[in-house]
């Protein structure tokens, strides 16, 4: 079954039908598929001779990190190939433990594409909670961060060790995969229930739990958060949230190029909320997506002071207080579409558009 069309349609239905949100809830239809892969069967086919930017990240010292669509597409196909060579293979878990570079992007499109199946890991994991996520996540291959290797160093199993950005004795070099083929083929189909994401919640009163998502309930599942968001085509959407969570996944990459809109990445080794305003109005960012930690120290700055280009503002996480909401519509004339749910098992409970 070729899938492309009936997701593209969904898609399309939703960016369509926007600022109607009872014609979307009435006549929206899910796509139902057998097979599907997102990054073959969706992001290949929306990158194709697309030069428009996918990813902008600008990191604390100022430097700039730009990748089309199809420098991503491309980019992926090489670390594929690449990731094959060094053993991995479909169905294969890989735990996955980098900061917001550009080669997290790549490697979570290379993974797709090749059947594999991606842990997340946050980079401020010990040693001690990676011991349990390699166990009970039966781990075959991890890729980390070269600053996270050493985490490693004394922690037991068989699978095979990789970095992106820098090079680490004893383990492999993702920078290998820019001498392989820009083109990929794959081993076979990929169907729609095969596993895609395993997530560990955070374990706040318990210990952290082992969450499966598929090919189709995030890729496809997040077009709601796509509507949800408001995200639009050639959008520039800033999701504060770090790597290893659900909601980087959700809002850092499935929503906003499910919509065909750029990822911002402002990345900061510790969030300053006096520098955020500046960078909304700098960088000209039209969509933002932030925990309510966040909204709240947002709240103490002057906003007022920030003509920002913002047409969609969302909370993610714990239910947001009404006095930041407020604080932010005085500001900016723009309502907070509060969400709130467990990240890790579905996509947020929250208000409607326009409500």
């Amino acid at each position: 079954m070729s899938v492309g069309p009936e997701f593209l349609d969904a898609r399309n239905f939703l960016l369509a039908h926007r600022s109607d949100y009872e014609a979307a809830r009435r006549d929206f239809c899910w796509p139902r598929v057998d097979r599907f892969n997102w990054a073959l069967d969706y992001f290949d086919v929306i990158s194709a001779n697309n030069k428009e930017a996918a990813l902008f990240i600008v990191d604390e010292d100022g430097s700039e990190c730009k990748r089309t669509f199809i420098e991503l597409a491309i980019r992926s196909n090489r670390v594929a190939n690449y990731l094959r060579t060094i053993g991995v293979r479909r169905g294969e878990h890989i735990l996955l433990m980098l900061g917001n570079q550009a080669a997290l992007w790549e490697l979570l499109l290379a993974a797709m594409k090749l059947g594999a199946v991606v842990i997340p890991a946050a980079p401020v994991l010990t040693p001690e909670d990676l011991v349990d996520r390699l166990d009970r996540g039966d781990v075959r291959h991890v890729i980390a961060a070269a600053d996270q290797a050493h985490k490693f160093d004394s922690l037991p199993g068989g699978y095979t060790r990789t970095t992106a950005g820098g090079a680490v004795a004893g383990w492999n070099s993702l920078d290998n995969a820019t001498a392989h083929s820009e083109c990929f083929t794959p081993d076979g189909e990929t169907r729609a229930t095969d596993p895609l994401l395993l997530y560990f919640t955070s374990g706040t009163t318990a210990k952290p739990k082992l969450v499966q998502h598929s090919h189709q309930s995030y890729p496809i599942g997040h077009l709601s958060t796509l509507y949800w968001i408001g995200l639009q085509p050639g959008d520039l959407h800033w999701n504060i949230s770090s790597p290893g969570w659900a909601k980087h996944a959700w809002s850092s990459v499935l929503a906003p190029w499910n919509a065909g809109a750029t990822v911002f990445i402002y990345s900061q080794s510790r969030f300053r909320a006096s520098d955020a305003p500046e960078g909304l109005v700098r960088f000209g960012v039209t969509t933002l997506c932030a925990p309510p930690t966040v909204w709240r120290l947002l709240a103490q700055e002057r906003l007022e002071s920030y003509p920002v280009r913002l047409r969609e503002v969302v909370s993610a996480g714990e239910p947001l207080n009404h006095e930041v909401i407020e604080r932010v519509r005085r500001a900016w004339d723009l309502t907070i579409r509060d969400g709130y749910g467990q990240t890790e098992t579905t996509a947020m409970i929250g208000n409607p558009p326009g409500r």
